[in-house]
């Protein structure tokens, strides 16, 4: 709580998200639902700081796992980010061993997802600059090796694949507290749309939408919501 308390009345309440969700994590972890250290994980992490949703908890004593598919930006991670556990692999919903992994000019933009690479290259501004094989794990692999019994808050951001593997983890074993996750599909015609079967899903497993900054949606376990200390 004086965590939490220290971060509200700092005069400058520093976002290294895309749209202040991890102020907004912050809040439900540190002050609603009591945690002092939370774990995470980082699902297409792109980048130690900028556009992150985990530097925040990272700089304020946590620590987690990091994936992020591109060998660049995962070195980038791994030599700022120390004390996380950082895997340059990326996350699938099926037991392929590797896949197809498309670089695009855009580096927030890459994705194992070749439609999606495609449809990005329709736009001028975004190029296929190389396409890659990356080793695959599942997002329950991930979570049995590195976590007792499960991380506090996950972040999903695959460019196209977050419906998929959010549909392969075991939510009878694992029921992380808070979930955020792209749920607007990436567009520069202004016909972007909302994957509202992301919402469905995360619903129909006992997740209620606590915001929703159009981008992403961040979503708390309902149990734990209930059993929340403020």
């Amino acid at each position: 709580m004086k965590l939490l308390t220290r971060l509200l009345k700092s005069p400058r309440k520093i976002s290294y998200s895309q749209c202040g969700e991890d102020l907004i994590v912050a809040f439900l972890l540190y002050g609603h639902l009591g945690l002092t250290k939370p774990t995470y994980l980082d699902i297409g992490a792109h980048h130690p700081v900028i556009l992150s949703n985990t530097f925040l908890f990272y700089q304020n004593g946590s620590s987690g796992v990091c994936v992020e598919a591109d060998p660049l930006l995962y070195a980038k991670i791994k030599r700022r980010r120390k004390r996380d556990t950082c895997l340059n692999v990326g996350v699938g919903a099926s037991d392929a061993k590797s896949a197809n992994f498309y670089l695009m000019s855009t580096k927030a933009l890459s994705t194992f997802s070749e439609v999606e690479s495609q449809r990005y290259s329709q736009y001028q501004t975004h190029t296929i600059q190389q396409v890659i094989e990356v080793p695959l794990v599942t997002i329950n692999n991930v979570i049995e090796q590195y976590f007792d019994p499960f991380p506090n808050f996950v972040s999903l951001d695959t460019e196209g694949l977050d419906l998929a593997i959010i549909k392969s983890l075991d939510f009878e074993r694992y029921r992380p507290q808070v979930f955020c996750i792209e749920t607007v599909t990436y567009t520069e015609d202004k016909s972007e749309e909302k994957i509202q079967d992301i919402i469905t899903y995360m619903k129909a497993n006992n997740y209620m939408v606590y915001a929703d900054t159009y981008i992403n949606t961040i979503f708390v376990e309902q149990d734990s919501w209930l059993a929340r200390k403020a």
